[in-house]
């Protein structure tokens, strides 16, 4: 569920305070046997002011369910629906901000599970966008979760299948007007989990000068992931562990100075809001956080993977 939300608080540092770095949130998603869903967080749903982040992105998702509107010269792109009751929401989002949600030509993803997905079928109705979705997650949009490698679990709650206009590959381009998208398969949390780069100008900056944005899809796991096959279970899919150790290395290579994410703990946001009325956009540029983001959650991968592997050679 992108990292599951109501968790994520307790792994990152506060940034008031000096570099503090705690894993407690992968511990807790490692050993939680049922993961709380939406109704128990309700940041998932408490709606947010949107705002700016850089000439062409905005922020229209809530407190805590990113979601990103990308104006171009021929119509915008949505990044993530989120949950089914998010569609009305980010709509409202986008329409205080002046634009129109008809102009929705393209809806992209972070993942298919049901906290980012769920509402893809009403904002696709609504709008006529055109789905993309990363190769490994199309027939979990397309069957509403059905096919996806936990289900059937509790963690895995089922949406509205969607179907999948166009299906990506590592490393594709989405192109509309003026604007240009790159799509980095990021697996592991989902087959087909996706991290989102582009370059854009932020506000306030020299004019000309061009940051890099990285959206990133999500590194977590819970006591459902299995990376090693044992007589009592096998892998939760074949290659899991190679995945998510592809994730990092992409990650790691990535040029990030804009940092987001699929869910705004990943990147600070309600802490870095507190600055942005005086800072503005810029708050938003944080190369450093996002090597840390990276670096904690692969020292967390990495020792979970160690630990199933010795519990594999004891069995």
């Amino acid at each position: 569920m992108g990292g599951f939300g109501q968790l994520i608080g307790c792994v990152f540092r506060d940034r008031c305070e000096s570099r503090v770095v705690v894993s407690c949130l992968f511990v807790l998603l490692c050993s939680a046997a049922k993961p709380i869903l939406a109704e128990n967080n309700p940041a998932w749903t408490t709606p947010l002011a949107p705002f700016r982040i850089a000439d062409n992105v905005y922020y229209v998702g809530s407190q805590e369910l990113a979601s990103y509107l990308i104006i171009t010269s021929d119509g915008n792109i949505l990044i993530n629906a989120n949950l089914a009751s998010s569609p009305s929401q980010i709509r409202t989002s986008v329409e205080k901000l002046g634009f129109h949600w008809s102009d929705t030509r393209i809806l992209l993803n972070n993942q298919a599970h049901f906290d980012h997905m769920a509402g893809a079928a009403e904002v696709v109705r609504e709008t006529h966008a055109r789905n993309m979705v990363m190769d490994g997650d199309v027939s979990v949009a397309e069957s509403g979760a059905r096919t996806d490698f936990l289900f059937p679990s509790p963690s895995v709650p089922l949406y509205a299948p969607v179907h999948v206009d166009r299906v990506l590959h590592d490393g594709d381009t989405v192109v509309l007007g003026n604007v240009t998208l790159t799509a980095h398969k990021t697996a592991g949390h989902t087959r087909g989990c996706t991290t989102w780069t582009m370059r854009s100008h932020i506000p306030g900056e020299p004019a000309g000068t061009m940051r890099n944005i990285v959206i990133v899809g999500g590194m977590s796991f819970w006591s459902e992931y299995h990376f090693v096959p044992t007589s009592m279970h096998p892998e939760s899919y074949p290659g899991i562990a190679q995945d998510f150790q592809h994730t990092f290395l992409t990650l790691r290579r990535l040029p990030c100075d804009v940092f987001l994410g699929a869910h705004g703990e990943y990147f600070d946001l309600l802490t870095k809001l507190k600055r942005y009325p005086k800072a503005g956009p810029g708050v938003f540029v944080d190369p450093a956080g996002y090597k840390e983001f990276v670096s904690d959650a692969q020292n967390t991968f990495e020792k979970a993977l160690a630990e199933q592997q010795a519990a594999a050679v004891r069995r």
